[in-house]
């Protein structure tokens, strides 16, 4: 058995927000991706994914059960395939942002769920919202809250806006410039980030009522902004969003930001050679990058690896 291919995601603009109903764009990124094996000499380097789907499969049963409206799997061919020695084979690293559990949440769904929303279908609103909360279900076993999205993006490999908490639609986003000097980039931290203790510092800083109002005032309006100037592909006025937002991100959520990356963030804002912001909660993985012209960005990051994401 061979799964089909499902692809990390990109979200460009929304994180945490989207926990307070800003908007939000996420877009696939097809650079990596992972698809469901078996390995029947059950060797070594498939034991750790195999014991993991063990536990997925045990947390799925009791999930069917707990709310049979929402999603019911096979559970039987899921134990007989896990037994064979199943595997999630993946080249998306963990713990970097990009939807590492949420390729793998899609490929089970895909998989095992009965009377599966599939990708075919006129995909309703109401379609959209009942596959974005049973991801959301299944993504929690990893996080302990997930809003779904990762998994949708990459089951669905599509771009998806995200108006709200419950307006979601697929998104058309312009298409790439061939030789556009302007960059969407990902920058490696060098570590990895744990995606729970950060959600749960958001948490308890959304206690404070000061955090609370700059996340309305400031955050959610930036983000927004972003969302809307990506879309209609007004670069100018996206570049001057995304400063604001880019700073906003530094003078509140520095535990976010890996320390050795606080210098080349505030670099970035008092040179405007590039724009950093969080790529997924942060904590380390990947920092995503803007830039109207990545030459001047790469110079500027001169030791670091940059990955165009998306030119325009």
């Amino acid at each position: 058995m061979k799964g089909p291919l499902f692809y990390s995601k990109i979200l460009l603009f929304g994180e945490y927000g989207i926990i307070k109903d800003s908007k939000g764009l996420s877009i696939p990124y097809n650079f990596y991706n992972g698809a469901l094996k078996i390995d029947e000499n059950k060797s070594d380097k498939t034991k750790d994914s195999n014991s993991n789907l063990k536990r997925f499969a045990d947390y799925l049963n009791s999930l069917q059960i707990e709310q049979p409206e929402l999603v019911s799997f096979d559970i039987e061919s899921l134990n007989a395939d896990i037994s064979k020695g199943m595997y999630f084979d993946s080249s998306i690293p963990q713990g970097y942002g990009v939807g590492s559990s949420g390729a793998l949440v899609a490929a089970i769904y895909d998989q095992y769920a009965q009377d599966k929303i599939t990708v075919l279908e006129n995909l309703t609103r109401e379609k959209l919202l009942k596959l974005k909360s049973i991801f959301g279900e299944m993504e929690s076993f990893f996080h302990g809250k997930s809003s779904g999205l990762d998994p949708l993006n990459s089951y669905l490999s599509i771009p998806i806006l995200i108006n709200s908490k419950d307006n979601i639609e697929p998104a058309g986003i312009p298409s790439q410039t061939e030789n556009g000097k302007g960059a969407v980039f990902l920058l490696d931290s060098g570590s990895t980030g744990e995606t729970a203790p950060m959600v749960q510092l958001f948490m308890e800083n959304m206690k404070q009522e000061g955090f609370r109002k700059m996340l309305k005032d400031k955050f959610v309006k930036h983000t927004d902004a972003c969302v809307d100037d990506f879309l209609k592909g007004d670069v100018k006025s996206l570049f001057g969003n995304i400063k604001q937002l880019s700073h906003v991100v530094l003078d509140n959520f520095k535990p976010m930001i890996p320390k050795q990356f606080h210098n080349l963030w505030k670099q970035g804002i008092d040179t405007n050679d590039y724009y950093l912001k969080l790529c997924g909660s942060g904590g380390g993985g990947y920092i995503l990058g803007f830039t109207e012209d990545i030459d001047k960005a790469r110079k500027s990051l001169q030791g670091h690896n940059l990955e165009v994401v998306y030119n325009f």
